[in-house]
């Protein structure tokens, strides 16, 4: 890992808090800093504009005295001055200036080619007891060259200057502080109900069951949101936890039956020699059980495929050869009832995936024929690229208190309790039509049940 990827890393396994905090403190660090070095820059400007002013009038003043040879002015408050001649000696000075030149050699060197030298003696901090600033040039006083050093000091610029960062540290510190204070109290306060969720979520980790997240209903922010969408995931999850319940208790009681009469057969069998007819006999009835095991197994197997659309693969098929394929296999069972099996389906081309669909129409067949009486009619037609398949029976219809969970797996009536099947037939009609994107709807007629397959196609093509 770089050095720069260490801190960084180290950054991302900090709790949320405590990275929202550290921001908002380095945040406020540089803008705290930018802040009070702009206030010290400027206030620092305006010191130096007036300490420079008052030196360069007072080292004209003395300019004009040595070129007239008159008195040297007295000059401000705190000003200092010394004249030398061409050879750096001393010809004057003010009372608080030692004899030895103010200026070092190569400043010396630099006035007497005709160069402006300034410079601040002393620094700002430390504290230097003789802070000064200084100005020196060359001026010719009857025909002599005398360099003329001009100096103020700077005692109280200086003490301003460091009793501003003194201030302006405090009241950085002090607004650091408060910031980080402030950003972790909004902090804690904006991530108390992500807290809460989290606890929620591992209460219900934990077993517990109906668990649902305290959410304001008088807001609308980001959290807020979440504590709905998590509420609403909660729901879902407790429909499929009931679901799946109800699913290994019907299950169950679907696989214990033709189990405990496969078991009643055989016990019969072994309990006393049998003919050769009546072991024919109970090897048929178990044949039929096994089958019937078969058949649900593959009917699950079917549900479970169909849980993904990945498996739906449509191609072009004609709408009426589609459904006379899932009605044929119906036809004699109607002949030896004494039904009646009427079609009406468009001879046009669609987009389905046929493997599922021709089964889904047959299971609605095979169910209006077993519980309906007289004519079954199955329509089929397309509208605004969408196929429309009707089946529906003169029977009783279904019972009112059915119609919810009629597309459930198990899910039977209790009049068709003691009939065949097993009560996925409506459950692989519903599947087919959610993994192409459709609906399916079951309701009671004027003159019995009625189950619809609504699903888009992409027509292909019209009559031919």
């Amino acid at each position: 890992m770089t050095l720069v990827g260490r801190p960084r890393a180290w950054f991302r396994r900090l709790p949320v808090v405590v990275r929202l905090v550290l921001a908002v403190a380095v945040t406020m660090s540089l803008v705290l800093t930018g802040a009070a070095g702009l206030v010290y820059w400027r206030v620092q400007t305006a010191l130096d504009q007036q300490l420079n002013d008052d030196l360069t009038t007072y080292r004209h003043s003395l300019d004009q005295a040595v070129r007239t040879d008159a008195g040297l002015p007295p000059g401000p408050s705190g000003s200092l001055r010394q004249i030398l001649d061409a050879h750096g000696r001393v010809l004057s000075f003010s009372d608080a200036v030692r004899r030895e030149p103010l200026l070092t050699p190569a400043e010396l060197g630099a006035v007497m080619r005709g160069a402006t030298v300034r410079r601040d003696v002393g620094s700002l901090l430390p504290i230097a007891p003789d802070a000064l600033r200084l100005k020196a040039g060359r001026v010719t006083a009857d025909g002599r060259t005398r360099i003329v050093v001009a100096a103020v000091r700077r005692g109280h610029r200086d003490e301003a200057l460091r009793e501003l960062l003194a201030q302006l540290g405090i009241a950085s510190g002090l607004t650091l502080i408060a910031a980080s204070y402030v950003g972790y109290r909004t902090a804690r306060a904006a991530l108390r109900p992500v807290e809460r969720y989290r606890v929620g979520a591992a209460t219900l980790a934990g077993g517990a069951q109906n668990l649902r997240l305290d959410v304001p209903v008088d807001r609308d922010d980001e959290i807020t949101r979440l504590g709905h969408t998590l509420n609403h995931m909660l729901d879902q999850l407790e429909a499929s936890a009931e679901r799946e319940r109800r699913f290994v208790a019907d299950a169950s009681h679907e696989l214990r039956t033709p189990l405990t009469l496969m078991r009643a057969e055989v016990d019969v069998a072994l309990h006393r020699p049998r003919s050769t007819e009546e072991l024919t006999e109970t090897l048929r009835s178990v044949d039929a059980e096994v089958q019937r095991l078969i058949d649900l197994s593959n009917a699950l197997l079917d549900l479970e495929e169909l849980g993904s659309t990945g498996h739906i693969t449509r191609a072009p098929v004609r709408l009426a050869d589609l459904v006379d394929t899932a009605v044929s296999p119906h036809r004699r069972t109607a002949e030896r009832a004494g039904y009646g099996l009427h079609i009406d389906a468009d001879d046009t081309t669609i987009d389905v995936d046929a493997r599922w669909l021709v089964p889904a129409v047959g299971n609605l067949v095979d169910n209006a024929l077993r519980h309906g009486n007289g004519s079954v009619r199955v329509t089929a037609a397309v509208r605004d690229g969408r196929v429309r398949v009707r089946v529906g029976d003169d029977g009783p219809g279904f019972p009112p208190e059915f119609l919810p969970r009629a597309f459930d797996r198990f899910a039977r009536a209790e009049a068709s309790r003691t009939s065949k099947g097993s009560g996925l037939g409506l459950a692989f009609v519903h599947a087919v039509a959610t993994a192409h994107g459709g609906t399916a709807q079951a309701q009671n007629a004027e003159h019995g049940a009625v189950v619809t397959l609504d699903l888009p196609c992409r027509a292909a093509g019209g009559a031919g």
